[in-house]
């Protein structure tokens, strides 16, 4: 599946969903998984849901550190043309 331009295995999905829902990112959680079971390829995701994303892996297993990596970028584009 591809967030944000980046492709996530099937498996880090539900890795990424355990640990949104972990932090009590429930919805984020749900659509993950929804999108796993409908077997999405590209999941658009709101500017809410990537932050979402980076508050839920502060520490990324390897699998998911060029997620967190883009989205972090998107942030600070975001920040730094006054959109945030």
């Amino acid at each position: 599946m591809q967030l944000a331009g980046t492709p996530v295995a099937d498996r880090d999905v539900l890795e990424l969903a355990r640990l949104a829902r972990d932090v009590g990112f429930n919805y984020l959680a749900e659509k993950l998984e929804t999108a796993y079971d409908c077997e999405t390829r590209v999941l658009a995701l709101t500017i809410d849901e990537r932050e979402m994303i980076i508050g839920s892996i502060d520490d990324p297993p390897e699998a998911l550190a060029e997620l967190r990596g883009v989205l972090l970028q998107e942030h600070e584009w975001r920040r730094k043309e006054g959109l945030v």
